[in-house]
């Protein structure tokens, strides 16, 4: 992602609009609208018209806050939800499948607060640098917090088992699970994945190691 995108535009309107307020209100109503039609056309398919009409503003405006079309889609990277949970608040030492089914809850709700985004996220991470990298990042972190969990709910005194290749195994389910949420007409077999993994686990720990 860049940087130096981002900050352009976040930082063109302060320095000329005469009415801070209203043009915060004015870059979130074409965010919004770009956010919108790019999840439901693709980038590429959606002309800066388009994202005027819907946001009721002057096309002119659009390049007033972002030079570039592509500065719209660094700007809604950076709206993406926080992706960081508090580890220690989810885990009941001694249930591995039940800490890791309160973190994933906790990440399906984060999506669900921004389900739109999301899926423009996962719509362009193929064809767009800033968008896969945040994507990458995002996925680091899951990893990271799936570990913890894990850490912190194994029973005390077991050791052994693969904990960083479990972390990473749960972590692409999630991944794909949240890349198709908007299709899902049906629940998914993830509670009978966890209850899986966590099984495996706690066999791999009471197992000494050679």
């Amino acid at each position: 992602m860049s940087n130096e995108v981002g900050e352009r535009a976040r930082r063109r309107p302060s320095t000329s609009d005469p009415d801070d307020d209203r043009g915060a209100s004015t870059r979130e109503r074409i965010l919004t609208a770009a956010g919108e039609l790019f999840a439901q056309h693709g980038f590429n398919a959606t002309p800066t018209s388009r994202i005027a009409e819907r946001a009721e503003v002057p096309k002119g405006l659009i390049h007033y806050y972002f030079r570039r079309k592509q500065d719209l889609l660094a700007a809604l990277v950076e709206r993406l939800p926080d992706e960081e949970v508090e580890s220690d608040a989810l885990v009941v030492r001694g249930d591995v499948a039940g800490s890791l089914r309160r973190l994933v809850s906790e990440l399906d709700a984060r999506l669900e607060s921004s389900m739109l985004l999301s899926h423009l996220l996962w719509r362009e991470a193929d064809t767009h640098d800033a968008v896969r990298q945040a994507m990458q990042q995002r996925f680091g972190v899951v990893v990271e917090q799936i570990r913890r969990v894990i850490e912190l709910a194994m029973p005390r005194g077991l050791a052994g088992c693969d904990i960083e290749a479990a972390a990473m195994l749960l972590a692409r389910v999630i991944n794909h699970r949240h890349s198709v949420a908007r299709h899902r007409t049906e629940d998914d077999e993830l509670d009978r994945e966890i209850g899986f993994i966590a099984k495996a686990l706690e066999l791999g720990a009471a197992v000494e190691p050679a």
